[in-house]
């Protein structure tokens, strides 16, 4: 099922269907525990997002469309002092990772299960010090492409959450997408390309445990770009 556009947002429909395979009973069991436990109340506004968080933390980030949720886990892990707020629409996903975050017992993680622009616009001003934006739906059809994550809209938003210094990392295996989020975000004012050379956009970033996604890619035979943008 697509999402239809809000007639209110300037944004078109992110993402398609919303859910895949039956849950699993574990699956089902975090779905009804953990996701009303851990998922953002974007109705009611917040001053400080480390207050979302039981622990004190000394980094916010978000991760748009997490997948599987094996990057965030990952992070989560590697980073207890960091917060970390996953947005996954698609039902099956959101599932995986609060099956983990049960199983691991992380406490620094906060979860919402639809609209990331809704996250966007609800998060205070220069409160995030990371926009995650890992292999999204590339809308391969020009047709489509208006609704590609990366657009001058959302980059005005990634620019309000950002802290000055903050980052945008992007990774994507399609071409097009690399070079489109090269040009929107050249054209937007309040980011800049960290990139000095060829190499620093072939490596993974520091610490990258890979995707399935990825994996995927490399065995069709497509290379990667992780693209890394500084809020100025």
């Amino acid at each position: 099922m697509t999402e239809q556009p809000h007639p209110t947002r300037a944004t078109e429909a992110f993402f398609g269907r919303r859910k895949g395979k039956p849950l699993r009973e574990r699956q089902a069991e975090g779905m009804a525990t953990l996701l009303p436990a851990l998922k953002l109340d974007i109705e009611t506004p917040v001053q400080r997002l480390a207050d979302l968080f039981p622990e004190p933390v000394e980094r916010l980030r978000l991760e748009i469309g997490f997948g599987g949720g094996e990057h965030l886990v990952h992070r989560a892990q590697e980073n207890p002092t960091t917060g970390f707020i996953g947005v996954e629409p698609f039902v099956n996903s959101m599932a995986k990772l609060l099956s983990r975050v049960g199983e691991l017992g992380l406490n620094n993680v906060r979860v919402y299960d639809d609209d990331a622009t809704e996250v966007l616009d609800w998060l205070p001003e220069a409160s995030l010090d990371q926009i995650d934006l890992l292999y999204p739906d590339p809308w391969p059809k020009r047709k489509h492409w208006k609704r590609r994550f990366v657009s001058a809209v959302n980059l005005d938003r990634f620019a309000r959450v950002l802290k000055p210094g903050g980052h945008f990392c992007f990774a994507s295996d399609i071409d097009t997408y690399v070079n489109w989020t090269l040009l929107h975000c050249a054209g937007h004012p309040a980011l800049e390309w960290t990139a000095g050379n060829a190499s620093d956009w072939l490596t993974p970033f520091a610490g990258w445990p890979g995707t399935r996604y990825e994996a995927k890619a490399r065995r069709e035979g497509r290379s990667s770009a992780y693209l890394t943008f500084r809020r100025v």
